[in-house]
């Protein structure tokens, strides 16, 4: 009966230590914060599968690769969505109670670059949180030790170089390592890379600079999603608005009051995330920085019954959008009368870990799933509520593979690149600068973020390498984070500076040709697998 530590408890860690529990591993689960706390719980719009008859999985398949432009692995498209259905019906019986009409079948919406609506959402936007408190009732009840508040220090790594368990910082007070037969990462991502993101305090890349001090291949660290639309309110946090906003009819407009998207993309509102963020970006330059609007004004305005429009569109935006509808208000604002300001923000990191189609990666016994992983299912950009269904489809993956593999003597070829040794050894020749985390994220914000060139990643290689230079071994918790975000900066500059090429959500301004390599066109619908 193998060991098995997951660390990270959001969609792709909890589904992954539950299967790893059901095929008879021993399973220890260490989160950093509580149990309940991790970017899944954050997901509002949905999770996107094959679940109705006028949809098929050929079209799915299309949208994310043509979202990807061209940088998909089609293989691991093809297992996310012919798994995906499966991974549904699995967390309707985990309890997860998506949002139903009144015959009681499942309601789809519409979400950027989908030819379909295929959409699942629950509570009407809750549905990472609604996901998330299903999951973890059934880590809980699994038997599986839980861990919390203990943070990822290192990967520890037997003399046959396999990973062979965790050292961990527990309470910010006292270290503890934890011996294992395998080792899933499921650390999420590294939005607090940038200056502005919709991810929590938590998302410090920690898993990928752990497995990167491993030795681990890394794959796309240069493709960063930005969401286009995060509510901006002066002295208020950033707040997430779905993309299914936008999918039920919200129109984004300039401080003129001009739907600018229609002359950006055919799709408008409904272009690829990479295309919208950009456009609002430039819009926002336009206008001195002022944020866009998002109107949301017009919405359901069709429904039955007697009212003013206002009241209907308060109605429709209060049932179908609470959580947004509640945070709106909180600030002061009334989006049923009235376009709300809104900017992008670092949202998604496409790449990661570097794994096969059963999360391993190239150091053996350690596996990756969710955001910490490259499975080449998202290439240059992420299809919009393709991130939950990833967790779930990959994390049963790995955990499902763990007690074979341990039982193997071999292990896969895994693809990626090491990090140079530039990026991960010792920076010491660099000039030492003081800094702090701040001046680190504008750095990014400014020269890694949205759009790139040659000199501004240059730039930002060398005040990385002096800010390196300039680190003190870690003692607290913060310390460790700090250094795991200045490594994970490092690699991420060194992928942009390599790939000379805009595609997806890298845009290179040195290069603004946009292209991406063709994707065949959307075949016959084909029986749906339902």
């Amino acid at each position: 009966m193998p060991d098995v530590v997951v660390v990270g408890s959001g969609i792709a860690g909890l589904t992954a230590a539950l299967h790893a529990a059901a095929s008879g591993c021993r399973v220890t689960l260490v989160t950093k914060d509580v149990l309940e706390h991790a970017n899944t719980r954050y997901a509002q719009g949905g999770i996107a599968a094959v679940m109705f008859d006028d949809d098929s999985a050929a079209a799915h398949e299309h949208d994310t690769l043509v979202a990807g432009a061209g940088l998909s692995d089609p293989a691991a498209v093809r297992v996310l969505v012919s798994e995906g259905p499966e991974r549904i019906r699995e967390l309707i019986e985990l309890g997860v109670a998506f949002d139903r009409g009144s015959d009681g079948a499942l309601v789809k919406g519409l979400e950027a670059a989908h030819s379909y609506p295929r959409v699942l959402h629950a509570g009407g936007d809750a549905t990472g949180s609604v996901i998330e408190k299903a999951l973890v009732a059934r880590v809980r009840a699994s038997g599986a030790r839980v861990i919390e508040h203990a943070f990822l220090v290192d990967l520890i790594l037997d003399g046959d170089g396999r990973a062979a368990g965790v050292d961990l910082l527990i309470g910010d007070a006292r270290r503890e390592q934890i011996p294992a037969d395998a080792v899933v990462l499921a650390t999420g991502g590294i939005g607090q890379l940038y200056a502005h993101t919709t991810n929590p305090a938590v998302a410090t890349g920690d898993g990928i600079a752990a497995a990167v001090r491993a030795g681990a291949n890394v794959c796309d660290l240069e493709f960063v999603q930005f969401h286009p639309t995060v509510l901006s309110v002066d002295g208020a946090e950033p707040f997430l608005v779905s993309e299914a906003v936008r999918g039920e009819g919200a129109v984004l407009r300039d401080q003129e009051g001009r739907r600018f998207m229609l002359d950006i993309h055919p799709d408008a509102e409904l272009a690829p995330r990479d295309v919208v963020a950009r456009a609002i970006a430039a819009v926002m330059d336009e206008q001195g920085g002022e944020p866009v609007l998002l109107d949301a004004t017009g919405l359901g305005l069709a429904a039955a019954g007697t009212g003013s429009a206002r009241k209907k569109a308060a109605a429709f935006l209060r049932r179908r959008f609470p959580t947004i509808d509640a945070a709106v208000r909180e600030r002061g604002l009334d989006w049923s009368q009235e376009a709300i300001p809104v900017t992008p923000a670092a949202h998604y990191l496409m790449g990661g870990v570097a794994t096969d189609l059963y999360g391993r990666t190239s150091v053996p016994r350690l596996y990756a799933v969710g955001e910490v992983a490259r499975t080449g299912v998202h290439g240059a950009n992420r299809l919009a509520s393709n991130s939950l269904l990833e967790g779930a489809v990959f994390g049963a993956r790995a955990g499902d593979a763990i007690v074979g593999d341990t039982d193997s003597a071999t292990w896969p070829v895994v693809g990626g690149s090491r990090a140079t040794t530039a990026v991960v050894g010792d920076p010491s020749t660099a000039d030492a600068t003081p800094w702090h985390r701040t001046a680190l994220q504008m750095l990014m914000w400014e020269h890694a973020g949205l759009v790139r060139d040659a000199a501004g990643l240059r730039h930002a290689a060398s005040v990385i390498d002096g800010w390196r230079a300039a680190q003190h071994p870690p003692h607290r918790e913060a310390d460790f984070e700090d250094a795991n975000l200045l490594l994970v900066a490092a690699c991420l500059v060194d992928a942009a500076l390599a790939r000379t090429a805009s595609v997806g959500a890298h845009a290179r301004r040195d290069d603004m040709h946009t292209g991406s390599p063709s994707v065949p066109a959307l075949p016959e619908l084909q029986a749906s697998v339902c």
